[in-house]
């Protein structure tokens, strides 16, 4: 019996998947040729489906300019709605199929040039942050917040020194003096002041006190190090490089200066973009807890959107797959010139047109994969997607391989480097579909949210496991507690002691 998710889309047909092909047998008169020619095909649909969004992007608009045969289809509209359509077919928003269930998702391949980022309301910032983190931004300074967990190691006669200090924090928690300005102003030996801003950089939140962006993110990496966080060996070089560097658009550049693979810099980039910021305090004493978002990096366009269908919460999700090169094809001139120009010249355009054909038919099957595997996050994954981590429900790769009767590299391709945008406006990584620490990581964000007193990481293991069914080690608290940049008890006390 066939479980995968069958396609209601009107692209690509059955006939054209790449399942199907590879599954005709050949027969003798076939030969080598189409062997070579299926290969081809595989080869360079495994490369585009690894790729994120930008990289294929890039990669279309290469191809466009290499290959004469190649152009862009006229642009279609919907009547209704206004979006822009593929080659063929109806509005898959506007026609749905007849005879669907009422809450069987509405997946769709759509154009990237149709994304609009959602401007981030006070409320939708507001329930990014951890409750406490809400709290402290709307009635405690950045400096107070700081202050209160290094005092208890602070000397007397280092106190004024972590006042100068923390008074010359802006609002990214970016230190905006030198420690010999410092040294100058408290006449402190510089020494002091290095010692004391040493005690600073050791808060929350992580990076704090650093000179720069680049030093922000070296001290987290140094901290998450002390915590025996995994951290690819490449990650501080990478940083030293600049942020300019450490842009989707630019891992070729990356992976070239740092010396290893394209694969290894993207990883890297998803790395970075999941563990580092380079503005500390910006998430809630900067610009964006005003409402007003000025992300580090250029604001990633999501692989994969989930949104309510007409904003209703009981209907379908509607899941665009942004797909570079849905209106790409072969120009029917070119093809039809080709039998028609000298014997010299015709196979050289013989050739150019089937390099192209090729590379159409990878990049449908590309977007076939995708179209399919997104359907079923959407089948399985729906609480997730409207409520939240703590309903992730466990799956595996090797699982979704499975049901798509795909190879199980072929789903690590599909998910690695993309990015998917939530209705809520959040972007997530797709590979935290299958990570299974997210509904521990959030049950433990909500112990410490509503804790009355603060709780040793002992206490959070054994809550965890006896009454929200998360059985963790006491080391895997401290971990999940500093990956989401969570003090521990003995930081938290004073904290506690400011609330209402």
């Amino acid at each position: 019996m066939n479980l995968a998710p069958r396609l209601s889309t009107p692209y690509p047909s059955s006939q054209d998947t790449l399942t199907m092909e590879l599954r005709q047998r050949l027969t003798p008169q076939v030969g080598t040729k189409v062997t070579q020619k299926v290969s081809v095909v595989l080869a360079q649909t495994m490369h585009l489906l690894s790729l994120s969004l930008d990289d294929l992007t890039a990669e279309v608009e290469t191809a466009l300019a290499q290959h004469p045969s190649l152009e862009i289809a006229p642009e279609r509209r919907c009547p209704s709605c206004g979006r822009r359509l593929p080659a063929e077919g109806p509005c898959p928003l506007c026609h749905p199929p007849l005879g669907r269930d009422a809450l069987e998702p509405i997946v769709f391949l759509a154009d990237p040039a149709d994304f609009r980022p959602p401007p981030p309301t006070p409320t939708e910032v507001e329930d990014r942050l951890l409750p406490e983190e809400t709290f402290f931004a709307q009635s405690t300074t950045l400096a107070e917040y700081v202050l209160r967990q290094i005092a208890p190691e602070l000397r007397p006669d280092e106190r004024p020194i972590a006042a100068y200090l923390l008074t010359h924090l802006d609002d990214d928690g970016l230190l905006t003096l030198s420690p010999a300005e410092a040294a100058l102003h408290t006449r402190a030996s510089l020494r002091q002041v290095r010692q004391v801003l040493r005690l600073i950089q050791q808060a929350d939140p992580p990076g704090v006190g650093a000179a720069s962006p680049q030093e922000a993110m070296l001290i987290q990496l140094r901290l998450l190090a002390e915590i025996q966080h995994p951290v690819p060996p490449k990650a501080s070089e990478a940083v030293q490089l600049g942020l300019n560097l450490l842009q989707p658009s630019r891992v070729s550049e990356l992976a070239r200066r740092l010396g290893i693979r394209q694969s290894e810099a993207r990883d890297l980039l998803d790395f970075i973009r999941a563990n580092l910021n380079p503005y500390p305090a910006r998430a809630a004493w900067g610009d964006l807890h005003q409402g007003q978002e000025e992300p580090w990096l250029p604001h990633l366009r999501p692989d994969i959107v989930f949104s309510l269908h007409n904003g209703d919460s009981n209907g379908p999700l509607v899941v665009e797959v942004f797909a570079p090169g849905l209106r790409l094809r072969v120009n029917p001139t070119f093809r039809h010139t080709t039998a028609q120009v000298d014997d010299h010249h015709r196979a050289e355009w013989q050739q150019e047109i089937q390099q192209a054909t090729l590379l159409l038919k990878s990049l449908r099957q590309r977007h076939h994969t995708l179209v399919r595997l997104a359907r079923l996050l959407a089948r399985e994954q729906r609480d997730f997607i409207l409520r939240g981590p703590r309903h992730l429900r466990p799956m595996t790769r090797a699982a979704v391989a499975r049901r798509l009767e795909v190879h199980e590299s072929t789903v690590s391709r599909a998910v690695s480097h993309k990015t998917a945008q939530l209705p809520n406006g959040r972007l997530i990584l797709l590979s935290d579909f299958f990570d299974r620490s997210l509904p521990a990581r959030a049950a433990l964000k909500a112990l410490i949210a509503s804790e009355s007193r603060p709780l040793s990481d002992t206490q959070l293991a054994r809550l965890l496991s006896q009454e929200m069914g998360h059985r963790i080690a006491r080391r895997t608290v401290a971990k999940y507690r500093a990956m989401e940049g969570i003090p521990p008890a003995h930081l938290r006390q004073p904290l506690h002691k400011h609330r209402p």
